[in-house]
């Protein structure tokens, strides 16, 4: 739950520290006194849109600090691992937003910087904030969809995912098909350059690395007989022959060591290992050269050849890669991309076949969601419309129907469900609709033309009483939910907020006196002072006052057409705080 609050720089609060304890809170103050900033805090805590126009007059930035209780919620202790968020020793955690008035906002959790959706999705776990803004959500029908969802919980979870799972495999095979459909011309010309390019790879059959030997090659045999010279004088001096007259340096070495293992002195014969290493060295050398001797070509011709087979690779390198490996990997991936387009598997006329199979499973899963809906739509309408009898709205009755969302001509989610074609989005096939008939005989209408300001706050409060979690832990914040309600009406709205607080903590911003006498805890949002800033300007400073005893009997006073200091306004404060009493202990 939420256990404390601090805003600063926000609107027309300076500095303020709000705790809200377990149970019923309500917070009241004359209009403008900054109520609705409190709310404001809620929100940017719950990761909603930072605007530089909320940061209070004079200020460099606001700042909101939350503080939440976490009461053992793995899931929530998941997301701050998650996060590298670190929770304090009393199993709580702290969230921040800051706004800068230069429209720049940043988000911490846990002592950690970050982002602020990770922040709202950390907060709107356990946080739920309704307003006027949320009541004309209410009136969408994807949000009622949504509310009936809710209120089905688990049975349509598997329903659900099942749908989801088949759309998106009929989605996948519906866009390949189109996707081959409009590209089947460049896929075969693609498969015709492919075909060309593997054709004079395969007659060239170039070897690994075999432009780099060739090229060393040809350098080489540029002047053959230099080269073959060279080589043969290199050979003869080594080894002898007929290139010289004299002995070799193998034969003298030879000699050497003959002479050497003759002497009896021991200096000479050490030297005896220098000199057969030197002999051997001698010798690899010999037949290195001997080597290269017979690998030179016999004439020219030989070097021609070699140029003629450089040139064939050249015409390769310029076309497809910069040297030989990498015109042997093109082939290798062209050859794996002519396979994937020209795999008889995935024809168009398979494909098409795999697309109406899919798109039937779509249809099977959408229908069977949709049955779940109308099943949990019919309880969900005697539900609601018993809360709204309790809620002074007489004989009012709500409706809730399911029906199934045409298909426009050219929606290309369009599937067939009882021969009607439907649009398939991501959350199944149905429209849902909220209607509400006035008492009975009355036709439903949706409630988007049928129901009041007043009424429609009752009906999402309804919702609400209807949707919430009976295991209960969260935090529900109505800002002025009541608002066009009065009388009767009003008192049952606090019966049901303070029913709710039985299991939640509840939080509303009210006007309406009737309301806050159900609270557990009241809290005055008062104008504290006057000051003149640099400018000369006069600003408002609120502040946060828990209310009890005679200060919570005047401030209901007060609620009721401003009679606070009134004998009379006193009584009927007090008589409306024993009868909130009585009806809570009820």
């Amino acid at each position: 739950m939420l256990d404390e609050i601090s805003i600063n720089g926000l609107g027309v609060i300076d500095t303020a520290t709000v705790n809200f304890p377990a149970g019923l809170t309500v917070l009241t103050g004359e209009t403008g006194a900054g109520k609705t900033m409190v709310v404001t805090s809620l929100r940017l805590l719950s990761g909603g849109r930072a605007d530089s126009d909320r940061v209070r007059t004079g200020a460099d930035r606001a700042t909101v600090e939350g503080r939440f209780v976490l009461d053992g919620r793995a899931d929530v202790a998941e997301m701050l691992e998650s996060a590298g968020a670190q929770r304090d020793d009393d199993d709580s955690v702290i969230a921040v937003r800051t706004v800068g008035a230069d429209g720049r906002s940043r988000a911490h959790l846990g002592g950690r910087s970050v982002p602020v959706g990770v922040l709202g999705e950390f907060t709107n776990s356990l946080l739920a904030i309704h307003g006027q803004n949320d009541q004309l959500r209410l009136l969408k029908p994807e949000h009622q969809r949504e509310a009936l969802d809710r209120f089905a919980g688990s049975k349509i979870d598997k329903p659900l995912r099942a749908y989801q799972s088949a759309r998106r495999t009929w989605i996948e095979l519906s866009d390949q098909l189109a996707e081959r459909r409009n590209n089947s011309r460049a896929l075969a010309q693609e498969a015709d350059q492919l075909r060309f390019a593997l054709g004079e790879i395969e007659v060239v059959d170039p070897s690994p690395g075999e432009d780099v030997e060739i090229a060393a090659t040809i350098g080489r045999l540029g002047d053959l007989e230099a080269v073959r010279t060279a080589a043969a004088e290199s050979y003869g001096l080594l080894t002898g022959g007929d290139v010289i007259e004299s002995g070799s340096v193998r034969d003298g070495l030879g000699k050497v060591r003959s002479i050497l293992e003759s002497t009896s002195d021991s200096a000479l014969r050490g030297l005896l290992d220098r000199v057969e290493e030197a002999l051997t060295v001698v010798t690899d050398i010999g037949g290195e050269l001997g080597s290269i001797l017979s690998d030179l070509p016999a004439d020219a011709s030989e070097l021609e050849k070699l140029m003629a087979r450089q040139a064939e690779l050249k015409t390769l390198l310029r076309k497809y890669a910069p040297d030989i490996d990498g015109v042997i990997a093109y082939a290798d991936s062209a050859r794996a991309r002519l396979a994937q387009i020209d795999d008889p598997s995935a024809s168009l006329d398979e494909l098409a076949s795999r697309v109406d199979e899919a798109r039937a499973e779509v249809a099977a899963a959408a229908a069977a969601l949709t049955a779940v809906r109308v099943k949990a739509a019919a309880s969900l309408s005697t539900t609601v419309t018993k809360e709204l009898s309790g809620l002074a709205m007489g004989d009012s009755k709500l409706s809730v129907t399911v029906k199934p969302e045409p298909a426009t001509g050219e929606d290309r989610r369009a599937i067939e469900v009882d021969g009607v074609a439907v649009h398939a989005s991501s959350a199944g096939v149905d429209r849902v609709e909220f209607a509400l008939a006035a008492h009975d005989g009355a036709p439903a209408l949706p409630i988007a033309k049928s129901a009041s300001g007043g009424e429609l706050s009752r009906v999402m409060l309804a919702l609400e009483v209807v949707l919430a979690d009976p295991a209960g832990g969260s935090t529900m914040v109505f800002d002025e939910v009541d608002a066009g309600v009065g009388g009767r009406a009003a008192v049952e709205i606090g019966r049901r907020l303070a029913r709710l607080a039985r299991a939640h903590q509840v939080i509303v911003v009210t006007h309406l006196p009737q309301v806050a006498a159900f609270a557990d805890h009241h809290l005055l949002i008062g104008k504290a002072r006057h000051h003149s800033d640099k400018a000369g300007k006069r600003t408002v400073t609120s502040t946060v006052t828990p209310l009890a005893g005679d200060d919570r009997v005047a401030e209901l006073a007060r609620m009721l057409a401003g009679l606070g200091d009134s004998d009379t306004g006193r009584a009927h404060a007090e008589e409306l705080l024993e009868t909130a009493e009585q009806e809570k202990s009820a």
